[in-house]
């Protein structure tokens, strides 16, 4: 894991609420508009926003939701599984990452309003990604899982949900 601390030191990540390091590498300085924005958001957003992300074996990205599609790019180390149930309530994983021959696909699109977490699936590893959000990413949009109210949401995922979520 000392890759991990040299990376997290070298591109200055601090801890994300869902878990793993970020640092915002881009926020677009144009804006979209409230009133284009439509109900789902609360005042004006950027275009677009774009994070490093790390996530390392020893944790993972608990499940949360954004009001906006998020694309996430690999960059190095473990591939990740991410977790995904839409808003119909499908259950579905997605593994990002280099091995083309083994179906990983270097980038994925996580459609707003889908529960979304992430896992390394390399033990004593590390993933480095990227994740680019339109309109721009704010707080305001981030909705950190529950788990008992996930649960009841969503009862047939009971165990991947206590696995990927903190509270």
């Amino acid at each position: 894991m000392n890759k991990a601390n040299n990376i997290i030191r070298a591109l200055n990540l601090a801890l994300h609420p869902e878990g793993g390091y970020f640092r915002e590498t881009y926020r677009s300085k144009g804006e979209i508009t409230q009133e284009n924005l439509g109900p789902n958001f609360e005042g004006n957003r950027n275009y677009s926003t774009c994070i490093y992300f790390l996530l390392t074996s020893d944790g993972f990205s608990a499940f949360h939701k954004i009001r906006q599609d998020e694309i996430w790019h690999f960059y190095n180390g473990s591939p990740i599984k991410l977790h995904l149930i839409s808003k119909d309530g499908e259950y579905s994983k997605i593994i990002i990452g280099s091995d083309f021959a083994k179906g990983q696909i270097p980038q994925y699109v996580v459609a707003y309003g889908t529960w979304f977490a992430a896992e390394v699936i390399n033990k004593n590893d590390y993933s480095l990604l990227g994740c680019t959000v339109a309109p721009g990413f704010n707080f305001l949009d981030f909705e950190l899982a529950k788990r008992n109210e996930l649960i009841v949401m969503f009862p047939q995922y009971k165990s991947i949900i206590t696995t990927l979520t903190r509270s």
